[in-house]
């Protein structure tokens, strides 16, 4: 299983990066893990549009699903378009952002599957689990097992039971850690630090931790740092191009 970063900036892209994206490949398979802000660049360095297999959203917020617009344009606008893309998402996270264009301009383009958080699906070669994690509209964590490998993602996340689950003994966790340190009282139910997520990474036993959704400004050194306060295994922070081959 390969995972290859196109952006893991939270809220806006800064200059040069993009916002949360992730290209998870498994036996020639393209799953694509979130479609944020400046991501289908990104994307459009390693493939073209059309070699996209499937789609997964966690939830509905732009730095996370904006992109989907442009990829689909690229597929639908196209002189030979492509089979509809198979799209992933909690119910109705989509529905902004599937309303930009003309009504049924892209409807060709796509099969939209609404998922049940906290069920499994699969898909192509991926064993799907997704867990109900809060945030302020419905996210979808997701454990994607494939190959006996283990790639889990938070989306964005507060603190939950379910985390544990998540996370556990994953060979990589894509962490939110939009803090360093301390979340702001007003977002504690809603987000993370890297503070926190290196020591869920501790506790689930996980091979790897790499963190993600910085907020723009953020040190990625100072994030590492406070990772590292509890929890020793290896860790790195998403930036557009990272590529991380699960052993």
């Amino acid at each position: 299983m390969r995972l290859r970063v196109l952006g893991g900036c939270g809220a806006w892209p800064e200059a040069g990066q993009a916002c949360s994206g992730y290209l998870v490949e498994q036996d020639g398979f393209r799953l694509l893990v979130d479609v944020g802000y400046a991501t289908v660049p990104r994307l459009l360095e390693w493939l073209d549009a059309d070699q996209v297999d499937a789609v997964f959203v966690s939830h509905g917020h732009p730095d996370h699903c904006a992109d989907l617009n442009p990829l689909l344009r690229a597929r639908a606008l196209r002189d030979d378009p492509p089979a509809p893309l198979p799209v992933y998402a909690p119910p109705g996270a989509l529905d902004a952002v599937l309303a930009l264009d003309r009504p049924g301009m892209l409807a060709d383009a796509y099969t939209l599957h609404e998922i049940t958080l906290g069920g499994r699906l699969d898909i192509g070669p991926f064993l799907a689990q997704t867990f109900p994690l809060p945030h302020w509209v419905p996210n979808a964590g997701v454990r994607l097992t494939a190959g006996g490998r283990v790639l889990a993602y938070t989306g964005d996340t507060g603190p939950s039971p379910e985390l544990p689950n998540l996370a556990r003994e994953a060979d990589l966790l894509v962490a939110e850690a939009t803090y360093v340190d301390e979340v702001p009282e007003d977002s504690r139910r809603y987000l993370s630090s890297a503070r926190q997520m290196g020591r869920l990474a501790a506790a689930a036993g996980v091979g790897h931790l790499l963190l993600t959704h910085l907020w723009p400004g953020t040190d990625p050194a100072a994030a590492h740092a406070a990772a590292g306060d509890g929890y020793d295994g290896e860790t790195d922070v998403a930036t557009a191009g990272l590529v991380l081959d699960l052993p």
